[in-house]
């Protein structure tokens, strides 16, 4: 766990950056296919024009996902940049979200006592995709070829079993 004040962080323009392996990050860890890989964060405490305490926190990685058209493991890329104002309570960020137009912010509620790791964890799932694919399959030949090849309907067996039937009762 990285355990920071978050208001203070902010109000003190705080940087703090590092590299987490996937064993750290249990959720992530468990959308991936194996434990290779690695998540780099930096976060920068900031101060909203409103006035509000900010994180702006980048997270960037290198995963192994698997491919949900061809089934096959993949390494995933992924980067992502977000600021994120800070509010004192459930209430207090239900108005500063009202307040803002800025569809792209986020407002949660931060704390003395906040897990930074939680965060990076959450912003690297975001980052990947719900369905991971390539974007060219390596075994397309295959996958097309099973897209294409004639399917024999089930009801032609019963079909065949049919006629040998009635030709064993004549």
């Amino acid at each position: 766990m990285l355990i920071i004040d978050a208001f203070a962080f902010s109000r003190t323009e705080e940087q703090q950056s590092g590299t987490l392996s996937l064993k750290e990050l249990p959720r992530l860890r468990a959308e991936c296919v194996s434990e290779e890989g690695v998540v780099e964060w930096q976060l920068t405490g900031e101060t909203h024009a409103s006035g509000y305490p900010v994180l702006h926190l980048t997270v960037t990685g290198t995963v192994s996902l698997r491919c949900q058209r061809c089934l096959t493991p993949f390494v995933f890329e992924f980067s992502s940049d977000s600021q994120i104002i800070l509010a004192k309570d459930e209430q207090n960020a239900d108005e500063i979200d009202a307040s803002l137009e800025e569809e792209e912010t986020e407002v949660i509620v931060g704390s003395k006592a906040f897990d930074i790791m939680a965060l990076i964890e959450d912003e690297a799932l975001l980052a990947i995709p719900l369905s991971p694919k390539h974007e060219v399959c390596p075994i397309r030949e295959k996958l097309d070829a099973f897209a294409t090849a004639k399917k024999e309907s089930p009801f032609a067996a019963l079909k065949d079993q049919l006629i040998i039937g009635k030709n064993s009762e004549d």
